[in-house]
């Protein structure tokens, strides 16, 4: 009898688990069985060929139409050509050529049904294209005598495959250990199965791979879903109560400090929805232990007033707040705007003041040398930074909190570093993001942190117009698009355009974060397109262009520090009418004048992306216009996402967009070790109640006995999954 930690080469025959292990990473038992069908066919029922893509390497499902024995153009004998066809009627041709098309001929006759595996590729003449598979391996229904009766009708999986591994090859593998598996421990305590009608683990494991009808598909998905969502849900669970045991300096808030003075000195109303967070926060920071919150909102919500007043109420406290931003860009910006709200509070030797002090990895000697004595001394209770934070001989005097701006571009490593920057106990902890998260994504992802949504935009943000601009289609509109561009300036106002890329390709755009990729697999087949619109190529073209006369300026990740904030200052100023910028201005940026951007090859970015950059414009009270570049044509996929930016400006609606075209792996954050996700079955929004369930079982149970000593199969799955390499993103993340 085997067991799931059992070596594969120990279960099946050698070669077999050597091509398991080589092709698909395979290499226990627990491996091949959690190696689920990607889908199952109908042995009654064909596959749909119509959706097959060239190069892909394939398994269909067909019965054999007809067969042809063709001569050979250019030299003696002939090829076997195959058609097979499925339910609608489409049909691709399988070729057999040499000995190979007599040894098959007498097996593939008409009527016969089967399975047929290898790389699909298109040929015939233009305008009658076919779909062809070139000596494919397969299988026919009914011809193994080892096939049971009552399987012959039962669907049929179909198995992420290779080229090397057909599915019926790891479908046969399958089999084997199915036929031999001795007693398996359950993870999912039984009462927590028999509240949600769930199969036993080995029962749920034999529904999955030998189904007999797609009922008892489901009901295995049902149960393999929830094991993935409950054992996910007890780690941070786990994480939770962990953090709540850990020690933290209380930073209660003070009615006569310089948060009190700031809100007195406000030129403006703060929003219902930020005065609800800030009391969330504000209690958080006077407990004991360390506060985990998320801050999200949608584009100019007023998250940095929100994370501005917590500073200070740490800083009242005696402690100091580090601000952490993924670029220089938006840390020199986050630096300029904390300045400006303070005033004169931000003077350091002033009574109440507090100094500011800004540290990025490229700042000159003495400029360093003076922050790093500032943040050192604790003359600076406010410390705007970049990665250059991180580093070890950035010191402290008494760190009290660690807010983290866009929170998905710090590596797990780096956010821990800061961490351990408290010196005795931890800090408290406030992350931000201007990307709105799901529900059972914020549930998932942030598991461990209490979620803190700002959803109402202050007053005087004007609404922004989006449209999508066809330029290969109609090249007239990217004309029409320049020359508003021109009306928008003669009224005194200002313009964005923003490129994918910098221009020159070594290393090129390593500091940014473009989605091409992403892009490229949301539209489907990849295809040979041009290199990405660049900023040094797109402004000098506008400049002697479309946009003559007017003050243009470039701006990106690779220009020197200085050069930077003299861009950006000058723009600010209205002194450059028009900013030909990479995404350094997708977040932060905060320019009231500029009330239009032109977004080049739009289509090359994410969903979520292309939210935040139009949420530059449209901030000073002015009707904002975004206008959406892009060569894709109607009807394609990329088209398609470009067009459901433009019908709305709910960032929720569009980041569950954003998340259904996403790797699960990126979303829970995993990538950044390297590695895939370990969610097999589970999807972050098709499975939100299950995840809901799986959230409330898994917080009871670790109520009740927080070391699981009650179960210890459970026990044992979640060191597994500690102990792999998601075990420092679970720990730091």
């Amino acid at each position: 009898m085997t067991d799931f930690d059992e070596p594969l080469d120990k279960a099946l025959d050698p070669k077999t688990a050597k091509l398991l292990s080589a092709a698909l990473g395979l290499s226990t038992v627990g491996d091949l069985l959690r190696h689920y069908p990607r889908r199952y066919a109908e042995r009654g029922e064909l596959t749909a060929i119509d959706a097959l893509e060239v190069d892909e390497h394939v398994t269909v499902v067909g019965e054999v139409a007809r067969t042809m024995r063709k001569p050979m153009r250019n030299r003696s004998g002939t090829w076997l050509e195959v058609e097979v066809v499925d339910a609608r009627g489409n049909r691709i041709y399988l070729s057999f050529f040499g000995k190979a098309s007599h040894a098959v001929e007498s097996r593939l006759k008409p009527g016969r049904r089967g399975m047929f595996a290898g790389k699909v590729t298109m040929f015939g003449r233009a305008g009658r294209p076919r779909w062809q598979l070139a000596h494919p391996d397969f299988e026919l229904f009914g011809e193994s005598d080892s096939e049971p009766e009552e399987f012959a009708t039962a669907p049929v999986p179909i198995y992420p495959a290779s080229k090397d591994v057909s599915s019926w090859v790891i479908r046969r593998a399958v089999g084997i250990i199915l036929d031999t598996l001795g007693p398996i421990p359950d993870p999912l305590p039984a009462e927590v199965r028999a509240r949600h009608g769930l199969p036993e683990l080995a029962d749920a494991l034999t529904l999955i791979h030998r189904p007999a009808d797609f009922g008892e598909v489901e009901r295995a998905r049902k149960r393999l879903k929830f094991d993935e969502a409950f054992q996910l849900q007890a780690v941070l669970a786990q994480r939770r109560m962990a953090a709540s045991a850990l020690p933290a300096k209380p930073r209660p808030r003070r009615d006569d400090g310089l948060l009190a003075e700031f809100d007195r000195r406000l030129p403006f109303e703060l929003t219902e929805g930020q005065r609800a967070v800030g009391e969330e926060i504000a209690a958080d920071l006077a407990a004991s232990h360390p506060m985990h919150r998320l801050l999200q909102g949608e584009v100019g919500a007023g998250k940095t007033v929100v994370a501005l007043r917590a500073m200070l109420q740490v800083v009242d406290a005696g402690g100091q707040a580090v601000l952490l931003a993924p670029t220089e860009v938006l840390a020199q910006q986050h630096h300029r705007s904390i300045t400006t709200m303070l005033g004169d509070l931000a003077a350091g030797g002033m009574l109440g003041g507090t100094g500011v002090a800004l540290l990025t990895g490229s700042m000159g000697a003495a400029a360093r040398r003076s922050a790093l004595l500032d943040a050192a001394s604790g003359a600076a209770g406010i410390v705007v930074g970049t990665h250059a934070v991180l580093q070890e001989h950035v010191q402290f005097a008494d760190l009290g909190l660690v807010v983290i701006d866009e929170q998905h571009r710090f590596g797990v490593e780096q956010r821990d570093a800061l961490r351990e920057k408290a010196g005795n106990g931890r800090p408290h902890v406030l992350v931000m993001t201007a990307t709105p998260i799901p529900r059972t994504v914020a549930m998932t992802v942030f598991g461990d942190l209490e979620v803190s949504t700002l959803a109402q935009l202050p007053a005087g943000r004007a609404p922004i117009s989006t449209h999508v601009v066809p330029a290969v289609e109609k090249p007239h509109y990217l004309e029409r698009a320049w020359a508003r561009v021109r009306e928008e300036v003669a009224l005194g106002r200002q313009a964005y355009v923003v490129c994918p890329r910098i221009g020159d390709q070594e290393g090129d755009e390593g500091d940014l974060d473009t989605l091409a990729d992403e892009a490229a697999d949301a539209g489907g087949a990849r295809e040979e397109r041009r290199p990405p619109l660049a900023v040094l190529d797109v402004g000098p073209m506008l400049a002697e262009g479309p946009l003559h006369g007017l003050r243009v300026a470039v701006l990106h990740g690779r220009l020197a520090p200085e050069e930077k904030d003299a861009v950006m200052r000058s723009f600010a100023r209205g002194e450059t009418d028009v900013l030909v910028a990479t995404t350094v201005i997708e977040v932060g940026v905060d320019v009231p004048n500029a009330s239009v951007m032109v977004i080049m090859d739009a289509d090359r970015f994410g969903v979520s992306q292309l939210h935040q950059l139009r949420g530059r414009v449209g901030r000073g009270g002015l009707p904002g216009l975004c206008l959406l570049v892009t060569d894709s044509p109607a009807g394609t996929p990329a088209r398609e996402r470009l067009d459901a930016v433009a019908s709305t400006l709910d960032g929720f609606a569009l980041s569950r967009i954003d998340l259904e075209q996403r790797r699960e792996g990126d979303v829970l954050g995993v990538a950044q070790s390297g590695r895939k996700s370990s969610l097999k079955m589970l999807r972050l929004l098709r499975d939100e109640k299950i995840i809901a369930d799986a959230r409330e079982e898994a917080a009871a149970l670790l109520a009740a006995d927080p070391e699981l000593t009650s179960y210890p199969a459970l026990r044992t799955e979640i060191d597994r999954l500690l102990a792999d390499e998601r075990a420092g993103y679970l720990e730091k993340a």
